[in-house]
């Protein structure tokens, strides 16, 4: 097809001519496919993203000018463009994220980091008014994961003594905490 034919369907179409479009259509879809399928390298991705170009082609046919390139080039850029801003949208944004170090200072600031030395001053005080083997008891639990299974063995009680005895403790070191 000629430019000069070209150039007249794309100034139909800017203004609206439904047949112009479907004509258009005709005349340059097989080449416009083959582009998106180059970049694209999928058939149901192109057939999609060949629908957009149209859609966009359809919407944008008035900002068109002859004085600015061919009416083939233009075109050819519509359908690069989409296809590879589907290439783009297929990249999930969060492991684009997750593959960046994560350069922030992981510490805590000043005032978080005083505030955890006095909440760990407080347990300590706390534990502290617990019977020894009830504190450690509970530090064996709740810092060296140790099951109370494993905690009824080590104090030689059975494991419903040892359950009542965390559940107390705890409900002791609440009370403390609240102080």
């Amino acid at each position: 097809m000629r430019h000069d034919d070209l150039n007249t369907l794309i100034g139909r179409v800017a203004l609206s001519d439904r047949k112009a479009f479907v004509s258009l259509y005709k005349q340059t879809s097989p080449k416009l496919f083959s582009i998106c399928l180059r970049i694209l390298k999928d058939r149901t991705d192109a057939d999609e993203a060949l629908q957009e170009v149209y859609v966009k082609i359809w919407q944008r046919a008035r900002l068109f000018s002859a004085m600015a390139g061919t009416p083939e080039s233009w075109l050819a850029t519509v359908a690069r463009n989409q296809s590879i801003d589907m290439i783009r949208m297929r990249k999930p944004i969060a492991s684009e994220l997750d593959d960046v170090p994560d350069l922030a200072d992981g510490s805590p600031d000043p005032e978080q980091a005083t505030l955890n030395r006095d909440m760990g001053r407080s347990i300590d005080l706390c534990l502290a008014e617990l019977e020894d083997s009830r504190a450690d008891a509970v530090r064996h639990a709740y810092l060296d994961g140790m099951s109370y299974q494993e905690l009824a063995e080590r104090y030689a009680v059975p494991l419903n003594t040892m359950r009542t005895w965390l559940r107390r403790s705890l409900i002791k070191l609440k009370e403390c905490m609240e102080r």
